[in-house]
């Protein structure tokens, strides 16, 4: 599948807005891609895809989450904004036969993260956060970083991300705090890529 025939199939499942949002993310992914050396065919297609169950009822995600036997229950004890990508990653299988595990794991875990990100999972991390149309204090930095590192950067969506929860004082997905930290290790430490 290329990135156009994803694009059809995904866009009547978003609004207009949320689909213009996920073309953007596509884009910026793709640029850090090339930067990155990460297969630009993997990385179109986990972005096109990472918001295709958006607006799902709630109903639908908490079944499929309820009675699937590769995603966590735990999903349901969190915000449902979470249950989106793990759904996702399921569905594409599913309904289009995409079984490329990368893809799937980076629009899985485009929301929460996770400790042990592949380069793909932090490009889609990364961009969903950074795209053009996003406009909130602080993401200049942020986008600025995504130029020169991308631990770096995707830590600093990781921190921002806790922060933000904190301030709202909202509960945290778990692979959310074990991103940071892996991040924050992976930092201490030097990169586990070279860039």
């Amino acid at each position: 599948m290329n990135k156009n025939e994803a694009i059809k199939l995904v866009e009547p499942h978003l609004t207009k807005e949320r689909f213009e949002h996920s073309l953007r993310v596509a884009d910026t992914a793709v640029k850090l891609a090339n930067k990155y050396n990460v297969s630009i065919e993997k990385t179109e297609l986990a972005a096109v895809f990472h918001d295709y169950c958006k607006y799902r009822s709630l109903n639908e995600m908490q079944r499929i989450i309820e009675t699937s036997s590769s995603l966590p229950k735990d999903l349901l004890l969190y915000h449902h904004e979470l249950w989106h990508g793990p759904v996702a990653a399921l569905k594409i299988e599913e309904e289009f036969g995409i079984t490329d595990e990368e893809i799937k794991a980076a629009i899985y875990y485009h929301t929460t993260g996770k400790a042990n990100m592949s380069k793909l999972e932090l490009i889609v991390f990364v961009a969903d956060y950074i795209e053009p149309g996003r406009s909130f204090p602080g993401l200049d930095k942020v986008r600025e970083m995504a130029e020169h590192d991308l631990i770096k950067t995707a830590w600093m969506v990781s921190r921002n991300t806790i922060t933000y929860l904190m301030e709202k004082k909202n509960r945290i997905y778990p692979d959310t705090f074990h991103a940071y930290n892996d991040l924050t290790r992976l930092l201490d430490g030097g990169n586990k890529f070279e860039q």
